[in-house]
């Protein structure tokens, strides 16, 4: 309401100051600006949800990779967050109560919170990711908004460009807006970029975006991805690793920086490694 009342009074004002100059000393056009301006601001305001992701670009995919990316989205197993070792369920809830403070002021209810942080966790070490990075991707994407939708048409937490439903999933756009499967297929497509970039982040990451290449969005990432960054190592999901074949894969540790790529070449971020990718096609047949 107090945002409704706000644009009423900006378009009130630039009424005003429309009469002040007068009708016939301006152009038609000139003279509707004002409320054009106001009606924008309105629509920005009234729709808190929109994001402003990049327009990633959709590209060729080999049979073998869509058929491994495919098998990797289709996998329809639930979430089961467990542990082999009870110290391993240990540092996975102290992670929980860490992240669920950090967010706290973002996501007021403490059994959203709760859901998001288990997804992101089991998703995001099924596909070999960080949940850190994932949760600073995410901050940058949507600010943690679910039906967050961008100018380009991204949509949900990750911002998932409903092209990869029909590339690469069964077409239904509408599983963008639901929780595990957004997640599902942002960590795959961000897992299968960084593959396709031989684990350079910084140009995983602008791939991600449709901007590959220019240092803003990854510096983005990178910033927001210092700020959920959590000191203590995190242990493998016992069944996250039995579901993917990622019993070797492991978390990609935060760089201490992502350098502007000014020079020739490619170049991979400092502390960064290249990881196995549980989604390669020569991996899919030892999914059980």
């Amino acid at each position: 309401m107090n945002r409704v009342f706000l644009v009423l009074l900006m378009c009130a004002a630039a009424r005003r100051q429309a009469g002040l100059v007068g009708a016939a000393c301006l152009p038609p056009r000139l003279t509707t600006w004002a409320a054009s301006a106001a009606l924008a601001v309105l629509v920005v305001l009234a729709y808190p949800g929109q994001a402003q992701a990049g327009a990633q670009q959709e590209e060729f995919l080999a049979n073998a990779v869509r058929g491994a990316l495919s098998a990797a989205i289709a996998d329809d197993r639930p979430r089961r967050v467990s542990f082999a070792a009870p110290a391993d369920h240990a540092s996975y809830q102290k992670w929980l109560a860490a992240m669920s403070k950090r967010l706290e002021n973002r996501i007021p209810e403490a059994h959203a919170r709760l859901e998001l942080l288990e997804t992101v966790y089991y998703e995001s070490k099924r596909a070999g990711l960080e949940p850190s990075l994932v949760l600073g991707l995410i901050q940058v994407e949507s600010n943690f908004r679910k039906y967050a939708i961008s100018s380009a048409g991204a949509r949900g937490l990750m911002q998932v460009m409903p092209f990869w439903t029909r590339s690469i999933g069964d077409g239904d756009e509408r599983k963008l807006f639901h929780l595990q499967s957004n997640l599902r297929y942002g960590c795959t497509i961000l897992r299968h970029y960084i593959d396709r970039e031989n684990g350079d982040l910084f140009l995983a990451l602008g791939r991600y975006n449709g901007s590959r290449g220019r240092a803003e969005y990854p510096n983005l990432v990178h910033a927001a991805w210092q700020r959920w960054h959590y000191a203590d190592s995190l242990p493998l999901l016992a069944s996250a690793g039995a579901a993917t074949g990622a019993e070797g894969a492991q978390a990609m540790p935060i760089p201490s920086a992502l350098p502007n790529p000014g020079g020739s070449g490619s170049i991979k971020p400092a502390g960064t490694t290249t990881l196995a990718n549980p989604f390669s096609a020569a991996r899919v047949s030892d999914r059980p």
